[in-house]
């Protein structure tokens, strides 16, 4: 299935929801904030939310520092 992260055309290599995708790229969950289809989403919303082909996925990582 094919989604855009980011802008940019990707495989979803298999996973159905968001938790999965973000387990099959190796992101520490933690470190992570993900908006699906235009729409942000809390951590425990991840594996509830479904991927479907076409969908658009924004995948910020969270750096911190000092």
């Amino acid at each position: 299935m094919r989604i855009s992260v980011n802008g940019k055309e990707a495989d979803t290599q298999g996973a159905a929801n968001v938790a999965e995708l973000v387990n099959r790229y190796a992101m520490p969950p933690q470190t992570v904030l993900i908006e699906h289809n235009g729409v942000a989403l809390h951590r425990n919303e991840w594996p509830q939310r479904i991927l479907m082909e076409g969908d658009r996925l924004e995948i910020i990582r969270v750096v911190a520092g000092g």
